[in-house]
């Protein structure tokens, strides 16, 4: 009977995935293969910012299906595609009414000057900035535009940067949880809210001084493109807030306009017959980006950094994780490619689980040691974890305030055992082997013998993730250890401290690994960014028995997927793997 049921049961989820599934994997397949509609003429192209904006494309092939959001890397690439169209007459940016991530805004910037420096005008259209944490990072990327418009009757109050964070430790007390976190060092500052009601001395100091930094680099921008002394316009954003016709009046923008009025003024510069067309209907439109030349392999990763391969559970969502077993194997693909001769590692990470990140730098190494330069590329984030990954590369570039460093390391527990008995819930721990074996446990705090062993593990991290620094920066140990305590630096000044070699984006970095190969002309591109087809992703998220692994199967051999027979082989379902206790993680994400 038991068998009968299980049967059934497969056979159930065979037809329902039949059903549903096969018809959804129809429409990828199908929407893969379409074959890019021709471009109609003249165009002007139309970026939308208003959207949310990852730095890289998901690696999850269903993710355009759940609402998807724009790419930095996608943006820039297609700008850069488009600079040397001649079909290409303009493009008018919508930018979003609140903040963008400082990193993203600093490509997005380079990207639509070197587009005006193609000889193609851009026009930046706001319907108002309203203050909100880095907000001043949007009016930057509408400041590099030709000429910066905003809606009549909206508002510009890009008047400074503000960050909230938020201190449990009153409430901690109150309802007896203890946060018992070591952190190494001073500015490991992640679990502070645990730990203190107030900044301490060493985070204040810290988060003040990129805070200032990431400012002054965007306002600093913003006055140079905008032709106007960087004092003046400082001067004038934190008198705000204001309206759009003081603004204009302010010299803050260019002109007052409704959106319409954006697009006819660049249409009718682009000729009679010019059509506005979508940013991202252009790239499909174009195509890969057909090169002959050397191979440079270029490998993304963004997010948390984890140990294992990438499972998503939800085949729906966007793939914002570090999978070290897929960004590993993808360093010793190039590195065992005769036709690869430079590697660049687009990161946009705030750190994550230290062997995870140790994997993957032994994976740079491997590419190294095959005689390939690695050049890593920050984005927003390439800190802690992430700088773990970079710091033995052979060159880091960085965007002035792309958040770095934040070598340090914390780790530790909450012990609910006396809260959850105020409400008549207890918890009860029983163990065999050494005393360690229960560390980990809610109930209670860490024992003494437990505290010195744990705080002798946060100890070797630290120190190990210091070795590291000072083997691929060059610095000696007690250098390293004097501008590393946890600290965060942005890229402006991780540069002046030898953290980083060069400040600029993405295909500065390319440049950069030109150089370092020896290689000259035009070069070739190879994605080799881990990512999963539509029937991996189907695998892997519904975790098919074999009758519905057949079904599905014998529906993708229909379809032509090469893949098939071997799914009836191999397959396997997989889990992430839990994380021990040391996390390697800079603060909480800027938004």
């Amino acid at each position: 009977m038991k068998q009968f049921l299980t049967t059934m049961g497969g056979v159930f989820a065979g037809l329902t995935l039949f059903l549903v599934g096969v018809p959804f994997l129809l429409i990828v397949i199908a929407a893969g293969a379409t074959r890019p509609a021709p471009l109609p003429g003249e165009v002007v192209l139309q970026l939308d910012l208003r959207n949310a904006l990852t730095d890289q494309a998901a690696q999850n092939p269903f993710a355009a299906f759940s609402g998807g959001s724009n790419s930095v890397m996608s943006v820039i690439e297609a700008l850069h595609r488009a600079e040397g169209d001649r079909r290409v007459k303009g493009l008018l940016v919508r930018l979003p009414e609140v903040g963008m991530e400082p990193g993203a805004a600093d490509e997005i910037r380079l990207a639509l000057r070197r587009f005006e420096a193609a000889g193609k005008p851009v026009i930046a259209h706001s319907q108002g900035l309203y203050q909100s944490g880095v907000v001043t990072s949007t009016y930057m990327v509408g400041a590099a535009a030709g000429e910066l418009w905003m809606q009549p009757g909206s508002a510009l109050q890009a008047t400074g940067l503000a960050v909230e964070d938020i201190f449990f430790k009153r409430f901690f007390d109150e309802y007896q949880v203890k946060p018992d976190f070591e952190q190494r060092k001073e500015f490991k500052n992640a679990v502070n809210g645990y730990l203190h009601t107030d900044y301490t001395a060493a985070h204040r100091t810290a988060q003040l001084s990129w805070m200032n930094s990431v400012y002054a680099s965007t306002v600093n921008m913003a006055a140079n493109d905008r032709e106007m002394a960087p004092a003046v316009l400082r001067s004038r954003l934190e008198a705000g807030p204001y309206s759009a016709t003081r603004a204009l009046d302010l010299g803050l923008i260019d002109k007052l306009g409704h959106l319409h009025e954006a697009q006819e003024t660049l249409l009718a510069g682009a000729g009679d017959d010019a059509r506005l067309i979508d940013l991202s209907a252009y790239a499909r439109s174009a195509g890969p980006l057909d090169r002959s030349g050397p191979t440079i392999a270029l490998i993304e990763a963004e997010g948390p950094i984890i140990t294992g391969q990438n499972g998503l559970s939800n085949p729906l969502a966007p793939s914002t994780m570090i999978f070290s077993d897929d960004v590993a194997q993808a360093l010793y693909d190039a590195a065992e490619d005769d036709d690869i001769k430079a590697v660049v590692i687009r990161l946009n990470s705030p750190g994550g689980s230290d062997t995870a990140s140790e994997q993957i730098l032994a994976a740079v190494r491997a590419v190294k040691a095959a005689d390939k330069p690695v050049v890593v590329s920050m984005g927003t984030y390439g800190a802690s974890g992430g700088y773990w990954i970079a710091s033995e590369a052979s060159a880091i570039i960085a965007q002035p305030t792309t958040l770095t460093g934040s070598i340090g390391v914390y780790g530790g527990k909450l012990a609910l055992g006396p809260a959850l008995a105020e409400f008549g819930v207890d918890m009860r721990e029983l163990g065999v082997g050494g005393d360690f074996a229960g560390a980990y446990g809610m109930g209670g705090s860490f024992t003494p013998a437990q505290e010195a062993a744990f705080s002798a593990m946060m100890d070797n991290v630290y120190d190990e993730f210091v070795v590291r620094v000072s083997r691929g920066r060059n610095l000696t140990p007690e250098r390293v250890d004097e501008i590393a305590r946890g600290r965060v630096w942005t890229g402006a000044q991780a540069k002046s401290l030898g953290l980083v070699d060069e400040l600029g984006g993405f295909y500065q970095a390319i440049e950069k690994a030109k150089g370092l190969a020896s290689l000259e002309g035009e070069v070739r591109l190879r994605r080799m960014t881990p990512h999963q087809t539509p029937l991996q992703a189907l695998e892997r998220a519904l975790g098919m028995g074999a009758v519905s692994v057949k079904t599905l199967v014998a529906a993708a051999w229909v379809l032509g997927d090469p893949r098939a027979q071997s799914v009836l082989d191999t397959m396997a379902t997989e889990r992430l793997r839990s994380q021990n206790a040391a996390a390697v993680l800079s603060p909480t994400p800027l938004r």
